[in-house]
């Protein structure tokens, strides 16, 4: 007999002792040798009310034999000498295509515009201690996309697009931590997804498949409704049967070229606003209504969402216990994101606190057609980098302050390492953002007392949410409406929003260039 319930534990019998098999006897009524097996399906914090529990989903065999485990999956396909599919872009939705393009019989040939992983390091270490932006490795750009050094978080709300679990046991085939299949806010961390995504490159590698670095698209060759190769920056062809392309929501040139060859693009909603960053003490306490927080509980996070003057003001990539990071992909702009290591233990806490943008509101742009938005999202960028003052140091201002449109004279300690130099930020983002922001904070002090504080400061700007752009595509077959082979795909495609979407997006495009190529 099977039987699904809910435990509701102390954090300190969920994460301590955790000695499930006890608590379900106990629920049940029954002797721990009539419990056949047990699998937790979900856990999650509940700190709505003054005592903070972990509400454990449980499915409970009874009185039965323990089910023989599947069958190991069956062997690789070998494609090395299979039809090529050419993926632009090593994010979470290109890698995910290559690893579903090979289950399907066909080799995938990823071109990345930046380093390896491991490189990669390198070029962020430059970018956080001596604030030299290489425009092809940084936070956006190289191995595993923006959300390798940017948190890796899991969490979304994109059930109706794909098999959310089959895209977390593959993180966990290729060695993350078994506990993002039953967290309900499934988390990596920046310092093991790394490690996490080599796996996944040599994997791909094994079955065939190519993974290149350092090579960026710059050109496409077209004869009538159909690309015949993709050419790098060198003037070398890439010839394939399909054109996957996942470069990502920072890809400013690829969209340019996109335009400049007439392919049809289209402006789409996006969202701007700033990072907001508290001591995460401060947010342990809001959201344990405790002065000291648990060492059974991890950082606290929080979601706030209001509506102001007919548009979505929200937190955006909330990370507990971590860092603010520079985001800049190019000369000239300043752009901040956030991201935690796996513990997730700084003393800090942030999150992009973001206004929806309609492309209505940019009639200022309008002259830029499908591009308006990124238009848009360059000139704050150049006034967060004049507002800076130097390199990648950000217009920052206490949050009490940007209420009352103050300049502040100081600026509290927090993680961002490049530096911060005191600013209005209200003069740097349009009326229409900065006054929602304004309202938007005034409604989470409501759902959050404490919220507004001193001690809590605002860095600009935070304008990299999604991509201001959609590549149009047949609904069905996958494939862009005009260009029969070129399959746009993920997040910089306007298709997804993070990790998890982009990667169920990239499955779903492979499987859709399976269905129309021969796999001789």
């Amino acid at each position: 007999m099977k039987k699904s319930l809910e435990l509701v534990l102390t954090p300190q019998q969920a994460f301590g002792e955790g000695n499930f098999l006890h608590y379900i006897a106990h629920k049940l009524r029954l002797q721990k040798d009539e419990i056949s097996h047990f699998h937790i399906v979900r856990r999650s914090i509940d700190s709505r009310q003054k005592i903070v529990v972990v509400r454990v989903q449980v499915d409970v065999l009874l009185h039965e034999q323990v089910p023989i485990p599947a069958a190991p999956p069956s062997k690789v396909p070998k494609v090395h000498n299979k039809p090529r599919v050419i993926i632009i872009g090593a994010g979470p939705a290109g890698l995910f295509a290559a690893l579903e393009l090979i289950q399907q019989g066909l080799k995938p040939i990823i071109l990345e515009r930046g380093k390896d992983v491991h490189e990669r390091k390198y070029s962020i270490a430059d970018l956080n201690r001596k604030q030299i932006v290489d425009e092809d490795s940084n936070y956006c750009f190289g191995e595993g996309g923006a959300g390798t050094f940017s948190d890796g978080k899991l969490y979304t709300r994109a059930t109706k697009r794909g098999n959310v679990s089959d895209i977390l046991m593959t993180f966990v085939a290729h060695g993350a931590d078994p506990d993002i299949l039953v967290d309900a806010h499934p988390h990596i961390g920046s310092d093991r997804l790394p490690g996490i995504i080599e796996h996944m490159r040599e994997a791909i590698r094994e079955a065939g498949g190519e993974v290149h670095f350092g090579i960026r698209l710059t050109d496409l060759a077209l004869e009538s409704d159909k690309i015949t190769a993709v050419i790098d920056q060198r003037g070398n062809h890439h010839e394939g049967s399909a054109y996957l392309l996942a470069t990502g929501h920072s890809a400013k040139d690829i969209y340019e070229l996109l335009a400049a060859k007439g392919i049809e693009m289209e402006a789409k909603p996006f969202a701007m606003g700033i990072r907001v960053e508290h001591p995460q003490a401060l947010i342990d306490q809001i959201q344990y209504h405790s002065k000291v927080r648990s060492t059974f509980l991890p950082a606290a996070t929080y979601s706030v969402v209001s509506q102001v003057e007919g548009r979505g003001v929200f937190s955006f990539c909330m990370c507990p216990g971590g860092i603010i990071v520079p985001s800049a992909s190019g000369p000239e702009q300043v752009v901040v994101n956030g991201m935690s290591n796996s513990k997730r233990n700084s003393p800090y806490a942030n999150s992009g606190i973001v206004v929806s943008v309609e492309p209505s509101d940019l009639a200022a742009y309008a002259s830029a057609g499908p591009l308006m938005g990124l238009k848009f999202q360059e000139h704050i960028e150049k006034l967060a980098f004049l507002a800076g003052g130097s390199c990648q140091r950000a217009p920052a201002q206490r949050l009490m302050d940007f209420l009352s449109d103050k300049q502040s004279t100081s600026i509290p300690d927090n993680s961002y390492h490049p530096g911060t130099t005191p600013y209005p930020i209200h003069q740097i983002l349009p009326g229409f953002i900065s006054s929602r922001l304004k309202q938007g904070f005034k409604d989470f002090e409501v759902k959050m007392k404490g919220f507004l504080t001193q001690e809590a400061v605002i860095l600009g700007v935070e304008s990299r949410t999604s991509s201001p752009v959609r590549i149009p595509r047949h609904p069905e077959k996958m494939h862009h409406l005009r260009i029969q082979n070129l399959y746009p795909c993920g997040e910089g495609s306007g298709y997804a929003g993070g990790i998890v979407s982009s990667a169920m997006d990239g499955d779903n495009v492979a499987k859709a260039i399976a269905a129309g190529n021969p796999k001789k």
